[in-house]
């Protein structure tokens, strides 16, 4: 059995919990309750959460040993300081656990706790700054869904905690066990730690369903050229209206955000994939590899290869 301890204080996000689905739907598909999880706070009982749920808690000294601890983190604009005996918990812990999680903004506890030292972390984009500068020692990436450096494990915000998970049922029971998992949470894909925390398509936002068919036709369609007049007739719209609509919604032309939507597709396939160039180019309809070269640095200031070599360090 495999001992799960989740750190909560008061006003944690709620969200961070909702990782412990993906271990309980892990037993489900094992038929056998490979997790064991609990929830714990410095003194023990109800914990309020920042939504005003009351979580049970036990007392951390109850636990002589965990073989995960996940630390929750909280919503508040500035992240506080941990409590004195966490972070005294946690530099035990790490003498005898198997891993140490940070979720989201729980990435500062181990910070704190100096358990970060000369280790690659991230957490929400919000707050990477804050942890940066707070802990020049820490080497943190604002822009990876979760990182893994050794025993220690820290996730971006909200809905990459569950990546995390996922990724330690792989680690721990093996990757059609994880396939499986995903699949009963109904979650669209597995999101590698070296993936983005950024989505095009969410920053896209469009407010009407034409503009949002044109575009998922659009990331469907991504090795076609997809002109103005094909994207306009998909949105029953006139080439001229469909252009005028499009930027008034998103804020960009449709030109601007198809190439945005290639660079995503590019960079997933980069992260993902061991796809040669030439490949990546010519699926994310990128004219051939130098075109996909000259528009990756543009965007993101560094070649395709140095994101792919980044991937395969934070995965």
């Amino acid at each position: 059995m495999h001992r799960l301890g989740f750190i909560v204080s008061e006003g944690f996000q709620l969200m961070a919990l909702s990782t412990q689905a993906v271990f309980e739907f892990a037993n489900l598909v094992t038929e056998d309750k490979f997790y064991d999880f609990a929830c714990y706070s410095v003194t023990g009982g109800d914990v309020m959460s920042s939504s005003g749920v009351r979580v049970s808690t036990l007392p951390l000294a109850s636990c002589t040993q965990a073989d995960t601890w996940l630390v929750t983190g909280a919503s508040d604009p500035i992240v506080a300081p941990a409590e004195t005996e966490v972070l005294k918990f946690l530099r035990r812990a790490e003498r005898h656990a198997r891993r140490i999680a940070g979720l989201c903004t729980g990435g500062f506890a181990l910070a704190e706790a100096g358990l970060l030292d000369g280790r690659r972390a991230t957490t929400h984009w919000l707050f990477a700054r804050d942890l940066q500068a707070r802990h020049p020692e820490v080497q943190v990436d604002d822009d990876r869904i979760f990182i893994v450096d050794g025993p220690l494990w820290t996730s971006a915000g909200m809905t990459a905690a569950l990546d995390l998970a996922l990724a330690m049922v792989e680690a721990d029971l093996g990757q059609d066990v994880a396939r499986a998992v995903a699949h009963k949470l109904v979650m669209p894909q597995r999101r590698t730690g070296g993936q983005s925390q950024h989505s095009e398509l969410l920053e896209l936002a469009p407010k009407t369903d034409r503009i949002q068919q044109a575009l998922d036709y659009a990331r469907a369609h991504l090795k076609q050229a997809l002109s103005v007049e094909e994207l306009a007739e998909v949105a029953h719209l006139s080439p001229r209206q469909f252009s005028r609509v499009f930027t008034a919604e998103t804020g960009q032309s449709p030109a601007k955000a198809i190439e945005g939507l290639r660079l995503e597709a590019a960079r997933l396939m980069i992260e993902q994939s061991r796809h040669p160039l030439e490949i990546v180019a010519r699926e994310s309809g990128f004219r051939d590899r130098r075109h996909l070269r000259e528009v990756f640095v543009r965007n993101f200031g560094v070649p395709p290869q140095v994101t792919r070599r980044g991937a395969r360090l934070g995965s």
